[in-house]
């Protein structure tokens, strides 16, 4: 059966609609959400969970696929549906972003990008033409051009060259293709910058394209800027083609984007905070490692009827994350699939009824109340004393209306930085400088590999103790 898009109702007050996709491997009812298999494997759970939560199509990774198992083990056994036992659609990216992310070890040249494998360290050229090459060995029903993806707030001039690139690679793409039945998709780039989304829109839609992607966003652009982009990119887009916003994101952004006439969607959250401990409910996200959940008898999301709301606790969540038992952050995956797949069927429902503007500011205000409401405690941790516990120590001081990080001093005296908004602590026992002592220095031998001879050595780290991390270095390179 070839692909075919049929649009359907239509929401009086948004942009939102639903649709239809045929595929040689079955229907899928839009919006929809595509649980990420990256190397034919939603982690952790089996195709019978991820059918189970509700998902019509996943999507697969071709960059990952590439490097193992490779275009012959595909050939050979079958295609990634018989590969990995799932009857259902699938979707590939072209392997774009992994080669953005890749950006100390890749070159890339208007023949392609060249990188090496992680797998062997054996050199690797990935073109528009070797990508669809990929994807058709893959089997996928949907398959994704091979596009130029940079951070959305890199330079004007950057921006447009990799846009113009993106769009050459296209037409490769769309010449490599060799299997009608496999549907393929052009991805609109173009930052943050309305005249270039709209050029890139304008020049990808004259080209007969089985429907159409928004890139480069969730790359470091704010949720407002990402919803100007997409309100503006998905109007330019045609109605009888179906809209794709690649790797975005949270509950928010989808119920946002579905709002704009938005209809697919893919991102790795719900199963990677899963294995973090972060559950997504229908008030917001919950960290099952916080010591708040150690007795409580709560389900998980008591407007969730999967099978880890109704069969366990959170006490015992908390537990299985505590004890790092895999099966916490399998029972976790399972029920943010069904949240995200949930969230879907909710949204489809209420496009039906005429009343999705209603149903989004509903979700929109639970979702938002719960995670920036500053008027309760935060969870986690309690409050630390803001004031020195031994002489000498700094004085804590008091937060300024409306600040969200402020001093407090730890129980052993330290000083450290709070998030008002998380209840996070940085450190929160010895202080930032000391931990960073023990663990990023000595721990790592950083002294010791300073001291021995080759290239200079590189440090990265983010996150709220990487400044405590970056001094520590420092001290040690003096």
């Amino acid at each position: 059966m070839p692909f075919r898009f049929h649009p359907g109702p239509k929401d009086a007050e948004t942009r939102a609609r639903r649709g239809t996709l045929e595929t040689p491997h079955g229907r899928v009812e839009t919006p929809a959400f595509m649980p990420v298999g990256t190397r034919a494997s939603v982690t952790g759970l089996t195709p019978a969970d991820v059918r189970e939560a509700g998902a019509e199509i996943i999507l697969g990774n071709t960059y990952h696929l590439l490097l193992r198992p490779g275009p012959e083990a595909f050939r050979t056994l079958g295609g990634i549906h018989r590969f990995m036992r799932w009857d259902g659609p699938v979707l590939t990216d072209s392997g774009g972003f992994q080669i953005f992310s890749l950006s100390h070890d890749r070159v890339i040249t208007e023949a392609g990008a060249r990188f090496r494998s992680y797998v062997d360290g054996r050199p690797q050229l990935l073109t528009p033409e070797s990508s669809i090459a990929m994807q058709t060995a893959i089997g996928s029903d949907v398959m994704m051009v091979l596009d130029v993806c940079l951070p959305s707030t890199a330079e004007a001039p950057e921006i447009r060259a990799a846009m113009e690139r993106t769009h050459r690679w296209a037409l490769r793409s769309l010449a490599a293709r060799t299997n009608p039945e496999q549907a393929l998709f052009a991805i609109v780039q173009g930052g943050l910058d309305p005249a270039l989304r709209a050029a890139s829109a304008g020049f990808l839609t004259q080209h007969p394209f089985d429907g159409f992607a928004i890139g480069g966003l969730a790359v470091g652009d704010t949720r407002d800027e990402r919803g100007d982009v997409v309100a503006r990119a998905a109007e330019l887009l045609p109605p009888d083609r179906p809209r794709y916003l690649m790797g975005v994101g949270t509950p928010p952004d989808l119920l946002e984007a579905i709002g704009h006439g938005v209809d697919m969607f893919d991102c790795i959250l719900p199963t990677t905070l899963a294995w973090q401990g972060t559950a997504f409910t229908s008030t917001g996200r919950v960290r099952l490692t916080r010591t708040e959940h150690r007795l409580s008898e709560l389900p998980l999301d008591a407007a969730c009827a999967c099978e880890t709301c109704r069969g366990w606790s959170r006490a015992y969540l908390h537990h299985l994350f505590k004890c790092r038992e895999p099966l916490g952050p399998r029972l976790v995956s399972v029920h943010n699939l069904r949240h995200y797949l949930d969230l879907m069927r909710g949204a489809r429902a209420a496009i039906e009824a005429g009343r999705y503007g209603a149903y989004q500011r509903e979700r929109l205000e639970a979702l938002d109340r719960h995670e920036h409401d500053r008027s309760a405690r935060p969870p986690g941790r309690r409050r630390l004393p803001e004031a020195p516990a031994s002489p000498g120590a700094p004085a804590a001081a008091a937060p300024p209306e409306g600040a969200r990080f402020h001093l407090v001093v730890t129980s052993l005296g330290a000083p450290a930085v709070r998030d008002a908004e998380s209840g996070e602590v940085m450190h929160p026992v010895i202080g930032p400088a000391v931990e960073a002592e023990r663990l990023y220095v000595a721990q790592s031998r950083l002294r010791e590999r300073l001291a021995e001879p080759g290239p200079p050595l590189v440090l990265l780290d983010v996150g709220l103790g990487a400044g405590a991390n970056a001094l520590a270095a420092l001290r040690a390179a003096a």
